[in-house]
């Protein structure tokens, strides 16, 4: 692991849980930093921006900045800029994601899907036709009215968007559910697919690395750090990155077992990862 160039590290259950920082890792990142490696903090959290996330790890003694986090809003944005141009978009999520879907039409989920659904033709925004339901992280939000709102929407050919499919995160409280679950009902009742910019996308492991100057698939270049054994590692995997999982945050022995390959490495907790990239001791 000594030709390791770029590290990809997930945030909450690797380096955090609910925000508070895990034994061990800031130290660990600090060493990683110190020996001079890239990193980027590569994350599906939809609660929170970019600046907010980095602002939170700084303030708990993690040597990290905005420009060192990669966030599934920021990556939606990118997708949907793309494939979607002026598309007008309906967004269920938790938490205030705007300033990372900079450039991003939004309207509201109750809003018409043709201008004939009103009697007058659509003047600002929030009165404009669905081309695209987006969908987050899970809370309150994810209720039956905004659901069958959502489900309406794409009925009528609305493109489903998610930036992730995780089905559930750790937290002080224990394991919570998370939107993949909902996303399962919405892909099943509408029937459709939806299209997933987050983890575990191999578009988002490319923007990541591309972030970096790095390129996957050359032995040891990269190497991704999560405690999601399909979305962060496996995945990763897949796009020629060598993947580490970690006995913390989300990880449960069963899933381990269960899942559909084998990590490359295994450790305890990241603050292994030192160790295992063979850093000298500070």
């Amino acid at each position: 692991m000594d030709s390791v160039r770029a590290v990809l590290i997930d945030i909450d259950g690797v380096l955090t849980v609910s925000w508070q920082p895990l034994p061990g890792t800031v130290e660990a990142l600090r060493r990683i930093r110190d020996a001079g490696l890239p990193v980027a903090l590569v994350t599906n959290t939809t609660s929170r921006t970019r600046a907010s996330i980095a602002r939170t790890l700084a303030g708990a003694g993690f040597p990290v900045a905005a420009e060192d986090i990669l966030t599934a809003p920021a990556v939606t944005a990118a997708h949907l800029t793309a494939h979607l141009p002026r598309a007008r978009c309906a967004l269920l999520n938790h938490g205030d994601i705007a300033e990372d879907l900079d450039g991003i039409t939004l309207v509201g989920l109750d809003a018409p899907d043709t201008a004939s659904d009103s009697d007058t033709a659509p003047d600002t925004a929030s009165d404009a036709a669905v081309d695209a339901v987006v969908v987050g992280g899970a809370g309150p939000e994810f209720g039956y009215e905004a659901m069958n709102a959502a489900f309406g929407h794409l009925q009528r050919g609305a493109r489903l968007v998610a930036m992730h499919r995780n089905l559930y995160w750790r937290t002080d409280r224990g394991l919570q559910l998370d939107s993949g679950a909902f996303l399962a009902g919405l892909e099943a009742a509408a029937g459709t697919e939806a299209e997933v910019t987050g983890k575990p996308s191999p578009a988002f492991f490319e923007a990541a690395l591309g972030h970096l100057g790095a390129a996957a698939g050359e032995a040891g270049e990269a190497v991704m750090v999560g405690d999601d054994i399909e979305s962060d590692v496996l995945a990763a995997q897949r796009t020629g990155i060598t993947g580490v999982l970690v006995r913390t945050g989300k990880y449960l022995p069963r899933t381990h077992e269960a899942a559909s390959g084998t990590p490359d490495h295994v450790i305890d907790s990241f603050a292994d990862l030192p160790a295992l990239l063979a850093l000298k001791p500070v």
